[in-house]
């Protein structure tokens, strides 16, 4: 079924021609001459898609746009204007508009903006609901935990996670660094935005660069698409980077640049990018000793350590330990369909003595 699409325009003409002319390509179309009329329309039945002019009695389109913005954000809006400049058109995309058309309108251009529209909206909520889902599985893996020092690094998160701040997880492997991450961007504003995780001692030195910072297509041998790199693609979410210590001296100055200026150079390619990013480092070593060492650069120690989170090992919170025995020996009773087996008092006693080497993995 389409979805519905608002033509507002006061000129009946004008409006009633680009009306039947959508219609004739299959789209849903309402009709008003004004912003008032718009938003009873819209009150009504929401639209995927506002087409309006930006001259108007009543309410002018500026001002159909800001409480479209304001009200309903799903709906995207197209700004037609005989009225061109640069400025105009600038006004309307800050203001919130997803693009603009110039008058005298072409119908097969304004069907084919609204097309595209329609294509990204459709991708938008189809990501969302992936998004949403991934959200419920991450939600049924609560973060398990009573000790103080458990619950003192869950107050750092909660702190955290508000901010765009840069948050830099410390603590030895296994202890539950990627699953912090994780909550730091689910509790933020940007939960709904793209959470990229780049374990950098899993890459091959030689394709670092290209991961974090993205390559044009025949930036080397191999390369034969054009890569974003996860710095861009986050698009406004969040970047993980676990075990951040591993990088070289070269890609560390590349991603201070990024983190500086926002932006990024890709393989291949002579004028840097916008690039929208939160950062979350973890790292297994001491990075002040690496910066003492020489194999860490001082100034990006500085950049990422901005709100740094000490997650203390599984063999200083051994309170910890009764519920993550029950969590994984709940998990795995259900994995392999066997009946939910109680750990006795004696069991327990030597898995507290444990002093548990690898962490909670």
């Amino acid at each position: 079924m389409p979805e519905p699409i608002l033509v507002v325009e006061d000129e009946a003409i004008l409006r009633g021609n680009l009306a039947r002319y959508l219609r004739a390509k299959g789209h849903d179309v309402f009709e008003a001459a004004n912003g008032a009329q718009a938003l009873e329309v819209l009150a009504a039945t929401p639209c995927a898609v506002v087409l309006t002019d930006l001259r108007m009695p009543v309410m002018d389109g500026s001002e159909l746009l800001e409480r479209v913005a304001a009200e309903q954000p799903e709906t995207m809006v197209v700004v037609m204007t005989a009225y061109a400049s640069v400025d105009t058109a600038l006004e309307a995309l800050r203001a919130g508009a997803q693009d603009y058309l110039l008058k005298p309108l072409v119908h097969e251009e304004v069907a084919r903006r609204v097309g595209t529209l329609l294509a990204h909206r459709e991708l938008e909520l189809r990501l969302r609901g992936l998004r949403r889902q991934l959200r419920a599985e991450f939600e049924r893996e609560p973060i398990v935990g009573n000790a103080p020092a458990t619950r003192a690094v869950l107050d750092l998160v909660a702190r955290a996670a508000p901010s765009r701040a840069t948050v830099l997880l410390e603590g030895e492997t296994g202890t539950g660094k990627e699953l912090l991450a994780r909550a730091v961007h689910e509790n933020s504003p940007a939960r709904d935005a793209p959470y990229l995780a780049v374990n950098l001692a899993a890459q091959p030195e030689s394709l670092v660069d290209a991961a974090l910072f993205g390559h044009e297509r025949g930036a080397f041998s191999g390369a034969t698409q054009r890569r974003e790199g996860v710095l861009r693609a986050a698009g406004g979410g969040t970047v993980f980077l676990d075990e951040v210590g591993e990088l070289s001296l070269p890609v560390q100055a590349k991603l201070l640049r990024a983190i500086e200026n926002r932006e990024v150079l890709p393989l291949g390619r002579d004028v840097p990018v916008p690039a929208d990013f939160r950062l979350v480092c973890a790292t297994n070593r001491s990075l002040q000793q690496c910066v003492e060492e020489g194999t860490f650069r001082k100034d990006l120690y500085y950049r990422i350590n901005v709100f740094r989170i000490a997650v203390p090992p599984l063999r200083k919170r051994g309170q910890d330990i009764p519920a993550l025995v029950e969590l994984f020996v709940a998990r795995h009773a259900r994995a392999n369909r066997k009946r939910l087996l109680r750990v006795s008092n004696e069991a327990m006693r030597h898995l507290l003595a444990y002093p548990w080497p690898g962490n909670v993995r």
